[in-house]
């Protein structure tokens, strides 16, 4: 098996798994319907498209918490396109300041060309919402041969430099890790109706799947800075002709 690994960092991310009508509400962490629809856009796969979904979704799924983030309330006004009457306010939440590092196990030449099309997304990435972009490139690595507790085991901390600074003087850091159980091992967790079955606008629809936790202790030392960013150096270009 092959592990892709995403850093998944900005200002602003919501991750919702239960969000109903003015209520939309958001996890603590990624959840697998967001970043299978990430990677989903990523590769060009449309809404409607069960059949390419299913394939995507067989992946096995896990996230670390390298950066819990704090929980905001936003509130949303909206008028209907067409009369013009006010809708209902809705309340929307957020986690801002927080980073993960989310991976995909599955086979190689999947998790391949799921590296492939991140660099090249056919649609741009965006953190569960599209009002909510990442701060940095979201592909990080992909290793070969490799087993989903392991990468994100040994997968550098990826927290902002300020939050590291609190943390200074320590050697290693406790960072709580999300993930489906492997294949023949017991499934002791909790479920959370989060395995994506359909995105279409029709009939979006979700299954269950089992969430494990555990912790991994990642060094303090030897932590690598989030590569350089500026998601308006395109744009700049582009006038510059």
């Amino acid at each position: 098996m092959s592990v892709l690994t995403l850093r998944l960092a900005g200002p602003l991310q919501s991750w919702g798994s239960a969000a109903r009508f003015t209520r939309r509400t958001t996890e603590n962490a990624p959840t697998k319907s967001g970043v299978i629809g990430l990677l989903a856009g990523a590769l060009g796969i449309e809404r409607g498209d069960d059949g390419a979904l299913e394939r995507l979704a067989a992946v096995r799924f896990g996230v670390r918490v390298d950066q819990p983030g704090t929980r905001v309330r936003d509130f949303q006004t909206a008028h209907h396109p067409v009369t013009g009457s006010s809708m209902p306010l809705s309340e929307r939440f957020y986690l801002a300041d927080a980073v993960f590092v989310a991976a995909v196990e599955g086979e190689e030449t999947l998790i391949d060309s799921l590296f492939a099309a991140l660099r090249a997304p056919v649609f741009p990435p965006y953190l569960g919402r599209r009002s909510c972009p990442p701060s940095h490139p979201v592909e990080l690595a992909v290793s070969h041969d490799a087993d989903l507790e392991d990468v994100l085991g040994g997968t550098p901390w990826q927290a902002a430099a300020w939050y590291r600074r609190t943390r200074r003087g320590e050697t290693l850091v406790p960072l709580t890790v999300l993930r489906e159980p492997r294949g023949g091992e017991d499934g002791d967790g909790d479920a959370l109706r989060d395995q994506p079955l359909s995105f279409s606008s029709a009939h979006r629809r979700h299954g269950l799947r089992t969430v494990c936790a555990s912790v991994v202790d990642v060094p303090v030392s030897g932590t690598t800075a989030a590569p350089g960013h500026d998601p308006m150096a395109a744009l700049g270009e582009e006038l510059s002709r």
